[in-house]
This record gives C-alpha cells, structure tokens and sequence, in this order.
C-alpha cells in the first residue's frame, strides 16, 4: 500500500484525523514557493518507504488548505505534524535533518510486536477472533519471551471457549513469568476452569487435593466464596507442594477480586498468614 497521500481541505479530515485513530500519521505541510519544502518532501517520502508503511505521509499544500492551515496551527513551512488518536502529539519546524525524524518517529511508533498485538486486537473487536488468535500464535512461536503476546493469546483462547489451550500455554512459561502480576490471576482462573470442569466426585469429604481444588472450583461457580475459601485454604495447609501451591495463590488472587477491606479477605488472609510454612 502506498504509504504517501494528498491532503486537500475536503478531505483533510478523513485523510488524517480518522487514519491516526489507527496509527500515526506524518503531515508535511509545504508550499511549492518554499524552497526548503521541495528539499524535504522526497526526503520525506523516502523515509515513509524506508519504514515500509508503518506511518502514513500525507503531503497538504498550504497554497491549497488557505486559512485551513492557519486553523491548523501552521504559521510556517515546511512544518510536520505527527498525529495520533487525532491529536498533534508531536511538531518539526523547517528542513530538519533525518536523524530529528527518525528521533521523533522511535517516540510514537510501536515495536512489530506491539503493532502486531494492536492488529489481532482489532480483528477480534471486529469479530475476527480467530484469525487474531492465528496471528498471535505466531507471534508467539516467533517471539516466545513476549510475555505481553502470550497474555494476550491466553485472553482470546478463553474468550473463544479454549481455556484448556490458554491453560496450557500460561503453564508452560517460566516460573517467574506465571508469578508476574497481570498473569498470575488469569492463571488462577484457568486452573480453577480445569477443575471445575473434572469429573472427580466432591459428594464425600475427600482429603485429596485435587477433590479439594474441584470443591473450591465448584463452589466460585455457584457464587459461594466462603466455601471455595475455606476449601483453598485446607489445600495450602495441606498441600503446599500441589501445583506449585495452587491454594495459596488462588486465595491471593481472590483476596484481590473481593479488595483488601472485604470481611472474607480480612478473615481468610489472617487465617492464610497463620499457616506453618
């Protein structure tokens, strides 16, 4: 795709505020009496294709805007305004060198993995789910400690009823990674899925912790918390080497979705930080 565009005062807006609600865009304005515009702007289209596309460069005559360009707060050419989110972020006045450019573009441009993220986010809101998920599986072979690419692959596998694939796949990244604290609680929530959904009977008081993990599995799924807490609790107390001390992460996640000044979680903490380790 041709990454250099024409502005004109009709479709200014189209062209440039709709476009950088999706990424940036570089508007160059210059006049064709300005020597130092005619300098910059193939430097300029250079640069748009040495980037290969990942800014949009729209090229707006002053001689053409009229006042538009002095609403636009240009008061002198050549002038480049990065847009974002519709709004200027970032302003070069005259013929700078590139090295300015290329500053400024580090700034606000994402990284591929970011850009890539941002792209299977859209396909999913457009309901495109699963070619976002392809899209961040292969991301995620290809950049295996992007944490941020795994996170967000686990999110959609769940959201499109896959929670053993997400399981499986927060499970297998390093311990200090499934500790960190935006992967940690969706881990928790996984785990607790799996075990709800088993088949091992909980009918009888079982001291196994695998009954356990499935009674507080099954007890959050009929929204009764004081159950499921007490049955974590009995797990740390009783099988802190289970799944990497399961009982115990999983109250800390829960103490977090009921808030520190909950009677459960003041109740439950003190009785979890009373455990012999």
């Amino acid at each position: 795709m041709n990454p250099v565009f024409a502005a004109s005062r009709e479709n200014f807006d189209r062209l440039v505020l709709e476009n950088s609600a999706r990424g940036l865009v570089l508007v160059h304005f210059w006049s064709p009496k300005a020597a130092p515009c005619l300098v910059l702007t193939p430097r300029l289209v250079k640069l748009a294709a040495d980037y290969g596309g990942r800014f949009l460069l729209v090229l707006a005559n002053t001689e053409e805007l009229g006042r538009r360009a002095h609403e636009l707060g240009v008061s002198s050419v050549p002038t480049v305004k990065f847009y974002l989110r519709g709004e200027v972020v970032h302003s070069i006045h005259g013929a700078e060198p590139d090295r300015s450019f290329h500053e400024a573009l580090a700034r606000f441009l994402a990284t591929d993995q970011e850009g890539l993220r941002m792209t299977a986010l859209r396909a999913h809101q457009e309901g495109r789910t699963a070619e976002a998920i392809a899209m961040l599986a292969r991301a995620a072979v290809e950049a295996p400690e992007d944490l941020a690419v795994a996170l967000d692959l686990a999110k959609l596998l769940t959201l499109d009823g896959r929670p053993d694939e997400a399981l499986a796949l927060l499970s297998a990244l390093a311990p200090e990674a499934r500790c960190q604290e935006d992967i940690a609680p969706l881990l928790i929530h996984l785990e607790l899925i799996a075990a709800a959904a088993r088949e091992e009977s909980v009918e009888t008081a079982s001291d196994q912790p695998e009954a356990r993990l499935s009674l507080a599995a099954r007890a959050l799924v009929d929204d009764e918390m004081e159950t499921a807490l007490h049955a974590l609790l009995e797990l740390a107390r009783t099988a802190p080497d289970f799944r990497d001390d399961i009982g115990r992460r999983a109250l800390i996640s829960l103490f977090a979705l009921l808030g520190a000044g909950h009677e459960l979680t003041r109740r439950f903490r003190s009785l979890l930080g009373g455990l012999v380790s």
